[in-house]
């Protein structure tokens, strides 16, 4: 017979396993009202603008401030994350976003809207390094899916986002879209209540620097993979919209649509890659989404009505397949500063490549264009592909 001791040996793997089923649908579920937050700005500018008075500049100021602040900023709270391991940089997260981002629909100057857009960023930052680092914690095998699901559903968030507070704005009013804060105060509640500190203890107390250096050269190269995806991603993201309203004859609610199905097909594409990465390699699946990205993009310049809606879905499914395939392989450089790298790989290139591009496309629009413009991006790509030949092919499958 079994001794007792074995008996609970064989069966506590799934039970630990079980353990973790409830945090990481937390941090999921948290993922994706911190990233609606994040992309709600988009909704309120027609509003805060007309009702203050904005110039477009003025209104493209507060993009790149939201992009400092969410995104720039994340290293910062990587790091603080890493040396100090509090679970406060995930839990007070959703509802520091979600209050400050609610409010701007009841701003009564600039200077206020600005102080409301970098506090919310803050919330928005704080969550994402730490968050990617507890969504992969404890996970052995097939951590492209997990870190599929968990940045997946980020996504869906920042697709729903401006369709959300539009949506609430015409329902009941601009002066009322600080109710949107509702869930972002229910999930910090939750998190509170169920999430527990993380298990994860490192040999150092304090940020090392050193596994960081010891695998920098393609740390670098991830990197520089993710700026180069994201620029394409971000550009669209911001002016998708008006780029279908002005130069296609969109009305809003279509453009606005449009943009909602090129996030939400993206969102599934970050799913897919990571199933994908599990089974053919980190490597293979970068190469695949760089070059297959441009054909269907392409497609959505170069046609109209279903086919070029077809095209744009289909680009951004296969532009962000990398998501979660860049955050795992740079975390499993470097497991022991899991938050700074997935900062580094998540929000330190996003928002690098927002704050660099968002305003050179719109210098560029305004001379030749926004179809011009936004379709130069696609050389971006095709460049990003060239460079992801150099990963060394052992990381092909993990």
């Amino acid at each position: 017979m079994a001794s007792k001791s074995s008996i609970v040996a064989e069966f506590s793997p799934p039970v630990e396993r079980a353990a973790a089923v409830l945090p990481f649908a937390l941090l999921c579920v948290a993922h994706f009202f911190i990233d609606l937050y994040s992309s709600a700005l988009g909704a309120f500018q027609p509003l805060i603008v007309e009702k203050l008075g904005l110039t477009l500049a003025q209104a493209g100021l507060l993009g790149g401030l939201l992009v400092f602040s969410s995104s720039t900023m994340q290293p910062a709270y990587g790091y603080l994350s890493d040396r100090f391991r509090s679970r406060l940089f995930t839990v007070l997260a959703p509802a520091v976003a979600g209050v400050f981002i609610s409010l701007l629909g009841v701003a009564s100057s600039y200077w206020t809207l600005v102080a409301l857009v970098v506090l919310g960023g803050a919330g928005i930052a704080s969550f994402h390094p730490q968050g990617a680092m507890r969504a992969a914690e404890g996970v052995t095998e097939n951590r492209g899916r997990s870190m599929a699901i968990f940045i997946s559903s980020g996504t869906l968030g920042l697709a729903f986002g401006p369709a959300f507070f539009s949506a609430l704005a015409e329902r009941v009013g601009a002066e009322w879209t600080w109710l949107g804060m509702i869930p972002g105060v229910a999930i910090t509640a939750l998190l509170v209540w169920l999430l527990p500190e993380s298990n994860v203890r490192t040999t150092r107390a304090k940020f090392d620097w050193a596994p960081l250096k010891a695998v920098w050269k393609p740390l670098t190269t991830l990197y520089l993979l993710v700026f180069i995806r994201s620029i394409v991603q971000i550009a669209f993201t911001q002016f998708l919209p008006l780029y279908l309203q002005r130069e296609r004859g969109f009305t809003l609610s279509g453009a606005s649509l449009a943009l909602s199905l090129y996030l939400a097909s993206g969102a599934i594409g970050g799913f897919i890659g990571g199933n994908l990465a599990d089974r053919f390699g980190g490597r293979a699946v970068i190469l695949a989404s760089m070059i297959g990205s441009v054909p269907f993009l392409a497609m959505f310049f170069a046609t109209t009505g279903f086919w070029s809606m077809f095209g744009l879905a289909l680009g951004g499914l296969t532009l962000l397949f990398t998501i979660p395939v860049n955050v795992t392989m740079g975390q499993e450089l470097a497991p022991t500063q899991g938050s700074t790298v997935s900062a580094l790989m998540m929000g330190f290139a996003w928002g690098t490549a927002g704050m660099l591009f968002i305003p050179l496309v719109g210098w560029a629009a305004d001379r030749y264009t926004l179809h011009y413009a936004l379709f130069s991006l696609l050389a971006f790509p095709i460049l990003g592909y060239l460079l992801a030949l150099t990963l060394p092919r052992r990381a092909a499958r993990r």
